[in-house]
């Protein structure tokens, strides 16, 4: 929104400074500081609303220390984060970007879902929430605009030279005269994608379709659309699962929109995506403006969620969170990143499936089920184990530093 005004300004009127909102970085750091003071300063007039509706959290017994303290305490928090992220954004960032418009719709989208289970779980009484089908036909709704705004929107495309996209059959949009008035660049509509660790550092889905006998659009849009589902239900329902403890989600959360934001800047930057041999993605500069907001909203978030959390964020912000890191992950093409760069939530999504699978199996072979840990997801066992949660929660933040780090290291270990 004032990149818009201060652009019509500085064009009608020269407003002295008006070009500052042209510079990415000027605007992705005022989106982040707006960010920060929204949580930080709003979020206590919300916290105090929560109480005073009686919104606080009914804690089921799981014999964990500590968990009697955490009854009556204000859930459903989510709304903090997203409005720390919706209202800077709309501020800061350019409202006729496709990727921008994209992100905006998978935040307000989940945080609606998530509302809606919190809503029934405290206002209805019931503690299961949202039935899981619906839940799962929202996540499902969401993975087919992503997918299918990927696949036909004009704006979203990739650089390749010429001869790859004649090569290829790429659906050219844009040629790019670098050489003597001849086009050597191009930018297409193509199914490609970042892979971490090998040396050419792309992948066409396409390609590999054709390898095995799948040729044309159709088997792209067969088996693109389900792989994107797939992974905005799988890592949403890993946040949710993820958020047990104090501060854990969204200090997580924060590392990954740090990473992000990284990955933003460089792909949409032709100088850094040549040098490091990554897709330069043209008009994804714009999600950096929105990273800056979601890392904001998570570090603002964490002054009243960190341990004792004054609030939660419930199903409100855990399904949002998850939602918005798979949205940012597939358009810019580091999808196949998401079990490294997503390893704590991969970790506590797999805890739970082993010990639900390990214990059927042995209940069906001996008659008395068994457990792989002690409690899932994984932050319950060691909370079983006697760890404090504090030290639960730091322990699986310099985790995911560590994945963090290993993540951006990706761009040139190959």
């Amino acid at each position: 929104m004032l990149y818009h005004l201060f652009d019509y300004l500085e064009k009608h009127y020269q407003l002295t400074g008006a070009t500052l909102f042209r510079f990415i970085t000027f605007r992705a750091l005022s989106a982040l500081i707006v960010s920060l003071l929204i949580s930080m300063l709003l979020g206590n007039r919300i916290i105090r609303l929560l109480s005073k509706k009686q919104i606080g959290e009914t804690v089921r017994d799981l014999g964990l220390t500590g968990q009697k303290v955490k009854e009556g305490t204000p859930t459903m928090g989510g709304v903090i984060i997203i409005m720390a992220i919706l209202i800077p954004c709309l501020l800061f960032a350019r409202l006729d970007n496709v990727y921008v418009l994209l992100m905006i719709l998978a935040t307000t989208w989940m945080g609606i879902i998530g509302f809606i289970d919190d809503y029934i779980k405290i206002f209805r009484k019931n503690k299961k929430g949202l039935k899981a089908k619906f839940k799962i036909i929202g996540q499902v709704g969401l993975g087919i605009i992503v997918a299918f705004t990927f696949l036909i929107h004009k704006d979203i495309t990739v650089k390749v030279d010429k001869a790859t996209a004649l090569a290829n059959d790429y659906d050219i949009v844009q040629e790019l005269p670098v050489e003597n008035g001849v086009a050597q660049e191009v930018f297409v509509k193509c199914s490609l994608t970042n892979v971490p660790f090998v040396k050419s550092n792309q992948l066409d889905y396409g390609q590999v379709l054709s390898y095995i006998g799948l040729k044309g659009d159709f088997w792209i849009w067969v088996f693109f659309i389900p792989f994107v589902i797939f992974l905005v239900t799988a890592v949403s329902n890993a946040s949710n699962l993820t958020d047990g403890l104090d501060g854990l989600a969204t200090g997580v959360s924060g590392i990954i929109g740090g990473v992000l934001a990284v990955f933003a800047y460089v792909s949409s930057n032709r100088i850094f995506a040549d040098y490091l041999d990554i897709l330069y993605l043209p008009h994804t500069e714009e999600l950096v403006v929105f990273t800056a907001c979601f890392l904001g909203a998570c570090i603002g978030f964490l002054w009243y969620n960190a341990f004792p959390a004054k609030v939660f964020m419930g199903d409100t912000g855990s399904l949002t969170l998850g939602g918005i890191i798979a949205a940012l992950m597939i358009v810019l093409r580091k999808e196949l990143l998401i079990p490294l760069l997503c390893g704590i939530f991969l970790a506590e999504n797999l805890s739970v499936m082993l010990q639900v699978a390990y214990f059927k199996y042995t209940k069906k072979r001996t008659g008395e089920g068994k457990r792989i840990f002690q409690m899932a997801p994984l932050h319950h066992h060691y909370q079983k184990k006697g760890l404090h949660e504090a030290k639960i929660v730091a322990r699986f933040w310099i985790v995911g530093l560590l994945l963090a780090a290993l993540s951006i290291i990706t761009l040139k270990l190959r």
